[in-house]
């Protein structure tokens, strides 16, 4: 459910929380700050059973920081706090994390800790005593205390990261500013900024509900999630955790129901007012309501005769079983831990002597953490004569392509009868993009393909694209338009549309302008967000008659409002990479095969 969880402040709450809901208490507590409270000097063991304690007479400041080994903006601090350690550590700074997820094992922490080099000292916060007593609500979350013991300063490392977006560097570095100002004795300036992070997972009150109907993981809850989340939040799937397991999902409770009521999960972006979509994941007010009762209610875990049947999921794909299996390359990328990477191009011959009809393909992650998305485009025989390399562009990848994989989006599954030509001597271009982690690792991608006889396709269906390349976005410009044009030359039917913007993207809508009847309104996506490609698959095949026009218009924010904007004072133009823009309203259509009727 929370697959990359993005915090973004334009997606619509949902319907309200109640007033005395865990998420309101933790709402309420954060406004509550801990500045200048005073902690006790307790000894608690680290995750290696060595007893520690919080103050030692050694040092004049102590960097707390909370920290849940499954965050993501954890694993993207990790190298951050390691940095501020060596910095400081002649200065009389001691450095600690602190793990209070009741969820999170100690095998877990030694893992992380050891994957991603951390190299502070980690302590488990058994029952979150600590946190408690901190008054931490979410990680990471970091308290800088003196030699008294008292906190001055508590909230965020910096501002560079949150929740699916970041900047290239942080502008204000809260915690390094809050340390500099205590060693030379000078008044902290901002002793609070508002932590932004994932809910610590606390021990939950018992449930006070003695009703037999009362919602409990073991009846309702585990059936919301197998139908709506654990397709991505299950093990070697790119969800950052697993929602699978009792004791899991109870740890998440708190950051699943913020999430849900903020309409950030399950990420779906269309305006319900317009167009039916087969791949609609939003939650029903009533699946909303049983998950506030049941964390309100200190998730129960109910009756183990009361759990489904575990979900059966396709091994390693969520389409049926791959004919064949492509991979990008022979040997793996190496991507790094920090940093921004530029697409990366990869051309593969798959050695098709003839022509190959294509009913389904998925874009399959080798390493689901740190790609944001692939898309595998056609390439004619002789095109390119480098494996890999600067030459090949994403127009090249545009022009035809089979299948993409970004958050959010599903395999290309057709219709019986609907397929994509590959024709013989195609090569196959893989286009990449990695997303840092916090961690260097490596990736081998690859694309399956499920095929279809030739005999048996009454329709060719095309990727098809409304774009404007020659667009100019000024600086600070912070809701400007810019629109694109398709005309079907023949009769077609449409089956699936699929926005594409860059960091400052807002706002997209297609339009469909029939030439007889009034226009159409076929998607409309008020609050973009790039970290979730989804494609919208339209329940229904729509007739676009000849002469029909497909209007696009988005929406770009180059202001200093958008958080993920790499430079407001910019004027931005088309580029492949995330830094630049795109505008393309991509969709699929489908054209009816004329048969030989010899």
């Amino acid at each position: 459910m929370l697959r990359r969880t993005i915090l973004h402040s334009l997606l619509v709450i949902l319907f309200c929380v109640p007033a005395d809901s865990m998420l309101g208490q933790q709402a309420d507590a954060a406004k509550q700050h801990s500045v200048g409270r005073s902690i006790k000097n307790t000894e608690i063991k680290d995750v290696n059973g060595i007893p520690q304690t919080i103050f030692t007479s050694d040092t004049d400041f102590t960097v707390v920081v909370f920290m849940g080994w499954e965050c993501p903006l954890v694993k993207q601090y990790v190298p951050r706090l390691n940095d501020l350690q060596n910095k400081f550590a002649d200065q009389g700074v001691r450095f600690l994390a602190v793990n209070s997820n009741q969820h999170d094992s100690l095998t877990e922490l030694k893992y992380f800790a050891k994957t991603f080099e951390l190299e502070i000292p980690i302590l488990k916060d058994i029952g979150n005593q600590l946190a408690d007593e901190f008054g931490a609500q979410r990680t990471p979350e970091a308290f800088l205390l003196d030699a008294e013991q008292n906190i001055i300063y508590q909230g965020r490392i910096d501002d560079q990261f949150t929740y699916g977006r970041q900047r290239d560097k942080p502008v204000q570095e809260f915690l390094t500013t809050a340390i500099q100002q205590a060693i030379a004795k000078q008044t902290i300036d901002t002793p609070y900024v508002e932590p932004d992070g994932c809910i610590i997972g606390r021990l939950l009150p018992a449930s006070t509900t003695s009703s037999q109907n009362a919602v409990t993981f073991n009846n309702q809850i585990s059936r919301i999630l197998q139908k709506n989340c654990t397709s991505c939040h299950r093990p070697g799937e790119v969800g950052p955790f697993s929602l699978t397991d009792y004791d899991e999902v109870a740890g998440w409770a708190g950051m699943i129901q913020e999430v849900v009521n903020e309409g950030r999960m399950p990420p779906w972006h269309a305006n319900p007012e317009h167009g039916s979509f087969s791949n609609d994941c939003r939650l029903s007010e009533d699946e909303i309501r049983m998950i506030n009762q049941w964390v309100d209610a200190g998730a129960p875990h109910g009756d183990e005769a009361n759990l489904p049947a575990a979900a059966v999921y396709a091994d390693g794909w969520q389409m049926e079983q791959p004919d064949l299996i492509v991979p990008m390359d022979t040997k793996p990328f190496r991507v790094p831990a920090t940093g921004v990477v530029k697409y990366e191009y990869f051309v593969v011959d798959p050695g098709f002597k003839e022509d190959k009809w294509v009913c389904a393909a998925e874009c399959r992650p080798g390493n689901p953490a740190v790609i944001h998305h692939i898309i595998v485009g056609i390439a004619g025989e002789g095109q390119f004569r480098r494996r890999r390399g600067r030459r090949i562009r994403q127009s090249d990848v545009q022009s035809d392509w089979i299948a993409a994989n970004a958050p959010g989006s599903p395999p290309m599954e057709l219709p019986a009868g609907y397929a994509k030509l590959i024709p013989a001597g195609s090569r196959l271009i893989f286009q990449m993009h990695y997303t840092p982690n916090g961690t260097a690792t490596t990736d081998i991608s690859s694309i399956g393909l499920k095929f279809v006889d030739a005999a048996d396709v009454t329709h060719r269906v095309y990727t098809e694209k409304a774009a404007d390349t020659d667009f100019r976005i000024p600086p600070n410009a912070s809701n400007h338009r810019v629109t694109a044009n398709f005309k079907f030359k023949q009769d077609a039917e449409l089956l699936s549309l699929f926005p594409h913007m860059h960091l400052r993207g807002k706002a997209f809508r297609y339009t469909a302008h029939y030439p007889d009847t009034d226009p159409e309104i076929l998607l409309d996506v008020p609050a973009y967000d790039f970290n979730w490609q989804n494609a919208y698959l339209l329940t229904q095949r729509k007739q676009m008659p000849k002469g029909t026009r497909i209007h696009c218009v988005a929406r770009f924010d180059n202001s200093e409002d958008n958080f993920a904007n790499p430079d407001p004072s910019k004027t931005v133009t088309w580029g492949d990479q995330t830094w630049e823009e795109m505008m393309i309203g991509y969709f699929n259509v489908a054209l009816p095969i004329a048969k030989d009727t010899d």
